[in-house]
């Protein structure tokens, strides 16, 4: 028996495959930078135009090429926050279910008909928004929530069904999968003797949940929230669909609104002159900015998590 390797060593291989793998990597980053310059670029007239005005102007008026973005920052942030205040008590339930609570033979089918809810396309959403969401709100849930809480001005006004409650829920139900899944690796990663230990000494599960689970994946759990918020504001066709595109800032969670993506869906194939699509360009450059910022803080954050589990495991 020889000790003869069964296949022949050639020496350009390896720093060929190193070399070609380090080029894709860098290629995709630099595709992203070469999108930050292309829309800094064409968002010049822009922002030579407005200045910082342009992200604190009400005013939206292609006739008299007058452009200013609050009212699209508004309902971005609005309809992102109403999706993240609903999606987040649900995500965290299914997360602790699916790695704590649910027996083993339902975990990995349940937690599959979950995570295919990120499989289905946007518009998909928006046409089951139109016919189902939108009618049910208007029949249903804003008359119920301003018989209860009319008192106050979110819940007030005009009850469309259209506007910004129903682009939040929408939003709710897109971003469940990913704030969920990623909850849920991080509660499998909580070291059994946490566990164990809280057990020893007479807590019950919930205790467990609440003074071991919940506090060491905080951080895990807060960048799958931002995650999950990052998605919320980019999204266009279902939003679009179901928010009613008025560029208007309204007090009521009843009123339609705009927000930064629908508004570039709606409106870039009408603009005709070259301030008009230098101000879409930049609304898409600041969404663009925010988005990426806040994927950075989540990555650091879930990475963190990562790094204090190994920790605590070894």
């Amino acid at each position: 028996m020889t000790n003869e390797i069964p296949f022949k060593k050639i020496w350009w291989e390896d720093p060929l495959f190193k070399s070609s793998t380090a080029f894709l990597a860098w290629f995709v980053f630099g595709l992203s930078v070469l999108l930050v310059f292309i829309l800094g670029k064409f968002s010049l007239p822009s922002i030579a135009q407005f200045g910082l005005h342009f992200f604190s102007s009400t005013e939206w008026n292609p006739v008299t090429e007058n452009f200013g973005a609050l009212p699209f920052i508004y309902g971005t942030i609005v309809s992102s926050l109403i999706a993240i205040l609903i999606a987040v008590p649900l995500s965290l339930g299914v997360a602790l279910y699916l790695s704590e609570l649910g027996p083993m033979w339902i975990r990995n089918p349940l937690n599959f008909l979950i995570e295919l809810l990120a499989a289905i396309p946007s518009v998909i959403y928006g046409l089951w928004g139109i016919f189902v969401l939108v009618p049910f709100v208007r029949k249903y849930v804003e008359p119920f929530l301003s018989a209860c809480f009319g008192f106050h001005p979110l819940f007030q006004g005009p009850m469309y069904g259209i506007g910004m409650l129903s682009a939040g829920i929408i939003l709710s139900i897109m971003i469940i999968p990913t704030i969920s899944s990623i909850s849920r690796e991080v509660f499998s990663l909580v070291p059994a003797s946490l566990k164990e230990g809280a057990f020893a000494i007479g807590a019950t599960r919930w205790e467990m949940i609440r003074l071991v689970m919940l506090p060491y994946g905080r951080s895990g759990v807060l960048g799958a929230v931002i995650l999950g918020l990052g998605r919320a504001l980019g999204e266009t066709m279902a939003v679009t669909m179901v928010i009613g595109n008025r560029p208007d800032i309204a007090i009521s969670l009843f009123a339609p609104a705009h927000t930064m993506s629908s508004v570039i869906a709606n409106e870039f194939s009408e603009a005709t002159t070259s301030l008009y699509a230098a101000s879409l360009m930049e609304i898409g450059l600041a969404l663009l900015v925010l988005t990426l910022a806040l994927n950075i803080l989540a990555r650091m954050l879930v990475w963190s998590f990562y790094g204090k589990a190994k920790g605590t495991r070894a």
